[in-house]
């Protein structure tokens, strides 16, 4: 178990405080502490474009690193690898293969800046692919591939894997972070291409817990039907998640749903956000 977390987004939508930048994209830095072990993570990379800026303004360095972990291989949570591998070259790189190949929507190439899997395995400590639920460290989980099986939740888009749109990307690089600490499993979130539900029931599976403390990153409901996000909000409901801290993909409509539906529950996670869980020692 891990005995104190620290969650702070350097890349979101939306900023909060003086001289910080948004973009579209999403990055976490994880700081976990289990005895006197402490690991620094970094959960996605942003477009690329504003997390060198926004880490120097809040006053943190990237380097060290433990670990660096893709939720997919979509441009605005990769965009930033280059940087941050320059930066940090001894930290190991989680990431399910599929977030290596093509990727296309209506917008074009939405793929990662580096897809060459020996230019990323000369570049990084270790290459984990992460295909399966893997361990990065005690009490640190990541899902790898998160099997679909509510029928309301899908991609959230018209993705595939081809130019000529003729191959559809299921994302099965889609996955999420959970991380048990003393209040109960924190569960980070990238984009949830394979649904918010379809996630925690997945972790449920790999863990036995009845119930969340917190779910916190991008739920991609920015165009789902009034019907799924109200089948999300149940589903946050009925697993009693204390802290629900929705952001990036999870769009206004199905944000301000849930802020009133769980007006005591739900906590802003734009840039420079910093969520602690734990003991604070």
């Amino acid at each position: 178990m891990i005995e104190h977390l620290i969650v702070t987004t350097l890349v979101e939508n939306t900023a909060g405080g003086k001289g910080l930048l948004g973009e579209h994209g999403l990055s976490f830095l994880i700081e976990a502490r289990k005895g006197e072990e402490t690991w620094r993570i970094l959960f996605d990379t942003g477009q690329g474009f504003v997390l060198g800026h926004n880490v120097k303004q809040l006053g943190i360095a990237l380097h060290p690193l433990d670990a660096i972990v893709l939720s997919h291989g979509h441009y605005d949570h990769t965009g930033g690898l280059p940087e941050v591998l320059q930066e940090c070259p001894e930290a190991d790189l989680f990431v399910h293969p599929s977030g290596l190949e093509e990727k296309y929507s209506p917008r074009g190439d939405i793929g990662a800046p580096i897809r060459d899997r020996e230019e990323l395995r000369s570049r990084v400590g270790n290459l984990v692919w992460t295909t399966t639920p893997t361990e990065l460290y005690p009490g640190i989980c990541v899902t790898g591939t998160i099997p679909r099986g509510h029928e309301l939740e899908d991609t959230g888009g018209n993705f595939w894997r081809d130019k000529t749109h003729q191959q559809i990307d299921t994302l099965p690089d889609d996955q999420a972070l959970f991380i048990n600490t003393p209040q109960g499993i924190v569960v980070i979130l990238g984009c949830a291409h394979a649904g918010t539900i379809n996630t925690l029931d997945y972790i449920k599976s790999l863990t036995t817990v009845q119930r969340f403390h917190a779910v916190l990153g991008g739920m991609h409901l920015l165009r789902a039907t009034r019907e799924r996000i109200e089948a999300t909000a149940k589903a946050l409901e009925e697993y009693e998640v204390r802290l629900i801290a929705p952001n990036h993909c999870t769009g206004m409509n199905a944000i301000a749903h849930f802020w009133q539906r769980f007006p005591d529950r739900v906590v802003e996670c734009k840039v420079g956000s910093r969520l602690e869980f734990g003991d604070r020692r």
